[in-house]
């Protein structure tokens, strides 16, 4: 397991986890500002035939609004990051740990609100595999 993350696999095809796991951050305040289809991407730069996966650059946008006054430049350091890909004939959800990433800002009042947006978080993949069952 990764340290800078939380991981679950998923028994439902990669499509139904998307869309599960985008109704799941609707549901709990996030937006999606960006999606990355590496499987596109990469097929379109190199010519290969990578596997279904996605990055979705999430935000919270009012806990954002609220580090970004606590801290001016931790734009560098967002959005949060939400992976879904296809592994072994499942599909594999990952969200980053916020608190592991903004540790390194050493500033109290980002790192409450990273936090809890951790916990919701959390509560996106969970919401996903208690769906999924």
């Amino acid at each position: 397991m990764i340290s800078y993350g939380f991981t679950q696999v998923v028994d439902v095809p990669y499509n139904v986890a998307v869309a599960r796991v985008t109704e799941a951050l609707k549901k709990e305040g996030f937006g999606i500002l960006s999606s990355i289809d590496l499987h596109e991407k990469f097929k379109e730069k190199f010519g290969v035939d990578f596997k279904k996966y996605v990055i979705l650059g999430v935000c919270h946008p009012a806990s954002a609004y609220q580090a970004i006054l606590a801290e001016e430049n931790l734009g560098l350091l967002l959005p949060c990051n939400v992976i879904v890909y296809e592994k072994e004939n499942k599909t594999v959800l990952s969200v980053v740990k916020p608190t592991v990433i903004m540790n390194m800002i050493k500033n109290s009042e980002v790192f409450c609100i990273a936090q809890q947006i951790e916990l919701k978080l959390e509560r996106v993949i969970s919401l996903c595999v208690d769906r999924s069952e």
